[in-house]
Parts: structure tokens; C-alpha cells; sequence
């Protein structure tokens, strides 16, 4: 019977090299959960206007970026253009379109949740459609969407490790370098699984954090 075996030497000697790809990592999380947000509001406040041909396409789009593998996207953005995108830029283009939908749907449901009332009274004091928008219905939905937002930016985290598919050099294209070298894949896969939960754990903080700030400022939802 097979016994997987870690080398606790080569995980600590490996480690400097390893964390020399957070920055990437960090990085292309980072860039896509920003630009994937001002996505996914973009795409949530277009599907709320009067026009159910623009709604039907909205909501194709999102129903695409949703169903289709990050990878997928990844290869056509990197291989598939009739012009060629640098690594660095497919990844982050990519990773801001797929998350862009799963935000856009999230907003759509906080958005839902938030009490009606509150958009007739903004209208009924003369506030315009974008105005209501960014001023009072955005600020609760953000509220109750900071869960979910948190599972979207681990999965963010986690999904960078596909970058290395096309060299982006991230913590898991360090690791391989290292198993490839040292033939003991099984301790650097080790290693970098510990590197993103950590990351993870720091996202579960500030989620929690967050949580917390908005229970002491506003109190519960309700």
C-alpha cells in the first residue's frame, strides 16, 4: 500500500521561491475582482432598464460567462484571437468575465432583497434611475452580498492557479518548476495548497470583518 510522503526540508527551502509568484497570484485576484465588479454592476443595473430585447441580451451574456469553464476562456482569449494577448492580460480579462457574471447575479439577488419602498420613495423625491442606484439601492445590496462577494474572490484566488497553463509564473507554476526538478511533486503540491488557504483564511477574516461593520453601523439586516 501506497504511503504519500511530504519532504518538510524541501517545502521550507522551496518556500522563498514559491512566494516569489504571489505577486501574481494576489495580483490577477485582486485586478479581476475589481474590474469583475464593475462588471457585474454594470451588467445587474443594464438588466433592471424597461427593454426586455436589451434584458434577454444581458442576461445571455451572463448565462455564457456562467456555463463556460474559466479555462476555456482563458485558451480562447490567449490561443484563439487573430492577434496575440500577453499572458498576463488574457488571465486578468478572463477571470474578470467569468467572475463579472456570478457578481452580476449576486448584486441582482441583494439588489432584489432590498425593500421596494425604498425605490418608490427615492422616485417619489424626483431621484433619477442612476441616482437611485448609487446612492441607496447599491450601498444595502453591497451590505448583503459581502458572503457571497467573499466566496467569489477565494474562488478568484484559487482559479489564478490556471494561469500557469499559459506560464503565467504564479505560486503554482513556481511549485511545478520545483516538483519538476526535484521529482517530489506530492510535497510542493502540498505546500502551495497550505499558500491558498492561507490566502483564503485572510479573505474569511476581512469577510467576517466587514460583516461586522455593518452590524455595528447599521445594525441587522432585515
Amino acid at each position: 500500500m501506497y504511503i504519500p510522503t511530504f519532504d518538510l526540508q524541501l517545502m521550507w527551502e522551496s518556500l522563498p521561491f514559491v512566494l516569489e509568484g504571489l505577486s501574481y497570484t494576489i495580483g490577477i485576484a485582486v485586478a479581476s475582482f475589481f474590474f469583475g465588479n464593475i462588471l457585474g454592476i454594470l451588467l445587474t443595473t443594464l438588466s433592471f432598464l424597461p427593454n426586455r430585447v436589451f434584458n434577454k441580451l444581458i442576461r445571455l451574456v451572463i448565462s455564457f460567462f456562467r456555463g463556460v469553464p474559466a479555462l476555456v476562456v482563458l485558451f480562447l482569449l490567449y490561443f484563439g484571437l487573430p492577434y496575440q494577448l500577453d499572458a498576463l492580460t488574457a488571465t486578468i480579462i478572463c477571470f474578470s468575465l467569468t467572475s463579472s457574471a456570478f457578481i452580476g447575479e449576486i448584486y441582482r439577488g441583494s439588489i432584489a432583497g432590498v425593500d421596494r419602498g425604498q425605490w418608490d420613495a427615492a422616485y417619489a423625491l424626483g431621484f433619477s434611475f442612476p441616482k437611485v442606484m448609487r446612492s441607496i439601492i447599491l450601498p444595502q445590496a453591497f451590505r448583503i452580498s459581502i458572503p457571497a462577494l467573499s466566496n467569489v474572490a477565494m474562488d478568484l484566488v484559487k482559479g489564478t492557479s490556471l494561469a500557469a497553463m499559459i506560464t503565467i509564473p504564479d505560486i503554482f507554476q513556481k511549485a511545478k518548476i520545483v516538483g519538476g526538478r526535484t521529482f517530489d511533486y506530492m510535497s510542493m503540491y502540498v505546500l502551495v495548497a497550505i499558500i491558498y488557504w492561507c490566502i483564503c483564511l485572510l479573505i474569511e477574516y476581512l469577510q467576517k470583518y466587514l460583516e461586522q461593520h455593518y452590524l455595528r453601523r447599521y445594525g441587522k439586516i432585515k
